[in-house]
C-alpha cells in the first residue's frame, strides 16, 4: 500500500507563489517518478512536471519558467515550487508517484489564484 499527502495549498494573488509538497509513503519501489497533476474546475486532470529518482524533470509548456519540481529521496517527498501565479492555476493539485507501471494518486490540495 502506498500513501500520499499533499500539504501547501492555498489562496494567493495573481503573481503570487506557493509551495506545494507531497511525502509518500508505504511500500515503495525506489526507482520510480513523482509528479503533479492539475484538474482545472470542471476540466481534465493535465500534467504539470515530473522528476524521476535520478533527477531528470519534464514540465507542462503551461508552466515552464515558472513551476520548478524537485525532490528530497531521503524523505520520499516531492515540492513544486509555482511562482508568479496565474488565474488558470487555479485547481486542485495532485501528487503521484509512479512505478512498475502503476500510479499511485494523492487525495489532492486546492489552489485558489485570484485575479
Amino acid at each position: 500500500q502506498v500513501q500520499l499527502v499533499e500539504s501547501g495549498g492555498g489562496l494567493v494573488q495573481a503573481g503570487g507563489s506557493l509551495r506545494l509538497a507531497c511525502a509518500a509513503s508505504g511500500a515503495l519501489f525506489r526507482i520510480n517518478t513523482m509528479g503533479w497533476y492539475h484538474q482545472p474546475p470542471g476540466k481534465e486532470r493535465e500534467l504539470v512536471a515530473t522528476v524521476a529518482s535520478g533527477g531528470n524533470t519534464a514540465y507542462a509548456d503551461s508552466v515552464k519558467g515558472r513551476f520548478t519540481i524537485s525532490r528530497d529521496g531521503a524523505k520520499n517527498t516531492v515540492y513544486l515550487q509555482m511562482n508568479s501565479l496565474k488565474p488558470e492555476d487555479t485547481g486542485i493539485y495532485y501528487c503521484t508517484v509512479t512505478f512498475l507501471s502503476r500510479t499511485y494518486w494523492g487525495q489532492g490540495t486546492q489552489v485558489t489564484v485570484s485575479s
